[in-house]
Order: structure tokens, then sequence, then C-alpha cells
């Protein structure tokens, strides 16, 4: 029996000294290292607490590049260059909870902002953690439902670091059971129910689409590439995976985007006192530059 189990320690990845039994050899170390490695990447803050999540994450991409153990596959992401395996790995670590109209109290203040905005000039929105498309499309609902017509004076610019996610969010297809929180009216006017092979499911309008470009964008990226300043930035649920040096430097960054009148929405758990020198609080979880 005991010949038996020996032989049986290789193949699952038993650590010696540690209780956890995995399919692929997992360290401490190892985890230390992909921490470092997501913060590097991603600006991500893993807990501690988040070794069995990060297993379980990778554990299908270590099968994908058929490698036998975790520190293998961290050499692969450190030393090859391979930029498409980085993008997986981020993929994969990257959290995506979203839903239509999550914290709802939001879209009334964007509505009766987009009434205060001048008349002649076009409309520029950033949703920068768009994720599947949830929050983007409710943002063009809002601004649809506010103007009364799809042809709004209104650009939405999408962006999330997941690429898996955005492909899902440009085909706007989603489940039923996904869009109860919309009205029957509204998921009338603004979804196609799917038929036959497709039911169960509904797909997002093209008049809807067309309000919004979807982008892959690295809030950590040092050149952000975007000149434009915005009326409107919804950067909800994002701030929460980064430290408050981390956070900083992106609001840095930020407020010189958003107009002077713009306004900036946050998530429910989110509180910028840290950064009081760049913007002021206007409402629940709603901020504005100060100039």
């Amino acid at each position: 029996m005991s010949a038996t189990v020996d032989k049986l320690k290789p193949a699952f990845g038993i650590i010696t000294g540690e209780r956890d039994l995995y399919q692929f050899l997992f360290t401490s170390d190892d985890f230390h290292h992909i921490r470092k490695l997501i913060y590097r990447l991603a600006g991500i803050s893993l807990a501690p607490s988040k070794k069995d999540l990060v297993y379980s994450r990778l554990a299908r991409r270590l099968r994908v590049r058929q490698v036998n153990t975790f520190s293998e596959y961290i050499r692969l992401l450190e030393n090859s260059g391979d930029l498409q395996e980085r993008e997986e790995f981020i993929n994969a670590l990257t959290t995506n909870m979203t839903s239509f109209f999550r914290e709802a109290h939001h879209f009334p203040i964007l509505s009766k902002h987009l009434g205060t905005l001048p008349k002649n000039n076009p409309i520029s929105i950033w949703t920068c953690a768009s994720s599947s498309g949830e929050e983007p499309y409710s943002i063009a609902i809002t601004v649809v439902e506010h103007f009364k017509t799809f042809n709004a004076p209104v650009r939405i610019l999408a962006t999330d670091i997941d690429t898996n996610v955005l492909e899902k969010a440009k085909r706007g297809v989603y489940p039923l059971d996904q869009l109860k929180k919309i009205h029957p009216e509204q998921l009338k006017r603004y979804f196609l129910k799917g038929e036959g092979k497709n039911a169960g499911f509904a797909k997002v309008r093209p008049e809807l689409q067309k309000l919004i470009a979807f982008r892959r964008f690295n809030l950590l990226d040092e050149q952000w590439g975007i000149r434009e300043k915005f009326d409107v930035v919804f950067c909800r649920n994002v701030m929460i995976y980064f430290d408050k040096d981390t956070q900083y430097e992106i609001l840095k960054k930020m407020q010189p985007r958003l107009q002077p009148h713009g306004l900036f929405f946050a998530g429910h758990s989110e509180s910028f006192h840290h950064a009081a020198d760049l913007f002021k609080v206007c409402g629940k979880t709603v901020y504005s530059p100060k100039n």
C-alpha cells in the first residue's frame, strides 16, 4: 500500500509539508510568483487567501499548454515572450462579475446629467471595465431613453483588459435569465429574441450596438493613447483589485481625461478619500474632477 501511494504522489502533485492536493504541482513559491506577475502585468493585488482560486483558474491553461507544473508555466510566461499566453493568463485571473443595470441608482443620475450638457457638442462616455457588455449596453439604453432616439449624439467607448469577455460583449448575445432586470418593454425594444436553436437567448439590436466601440485596454499601461475628454466615466468595481498607490496613479491619469463638468461613477464598495486632491464627492459613489 505504501509503495502504491508513493507512485501516486508525483502524478497528483502532493506538496510536501502542505495539505493541498493538486493535479499539477503548485507550491507556495509558485503562488508568490503568480501574485507578483499579475500585479506587474495588470495591477491586480491577489490576497494570500486566493491560492485555490488561482489554481482553479490557471489549471486549464497548463492543460492547454501541456506543461506539468506551475513552475514550468511561470517560466513560459516570464521567459518566452509569449504575449498571447500572457493575455490568456490575465484573462484567467480577471474577475468579471456584472449584470444589466447593476447599481441601478447610477442610471437616473446619468440621464439627468445628459440633460445638463451642451446641446451642440457630441457626448463622450467611457466605461473602462465593460466586462461582457452588460454595463455599456445599460448605458446605451439609458442614452436612447433620454434622447428618445437611437441616433443620439453620444459615443460610448467600452474597454476591458480581458479579450474573452470583450468578444462576448461585441456579440451581444445573452441568456434570457440574465435580462430579468430589464423591463419587458425595454426587452422588446432593444433585444431580438432567439428562435429555434437560439431559443432562450436574446441579441442586442444593431441600432443599440452602433453607439458603442469595444476595445482592449489596460489601465496600467504607461501610455493610455486616449486623448479625448469624457463627459462621463464609469469605472465601477475596478479599483478594489488595486492597492491604494496603484489606485491613485490611475485616478491621476483619469482626472485630466474628464471634462470639468464630467461625472465619475465608482463601485458601491469603493471610496477615494486618498484622492481628495483629484476628485470631489457629488453623489452616492459619484465624483467630479477637482479643478
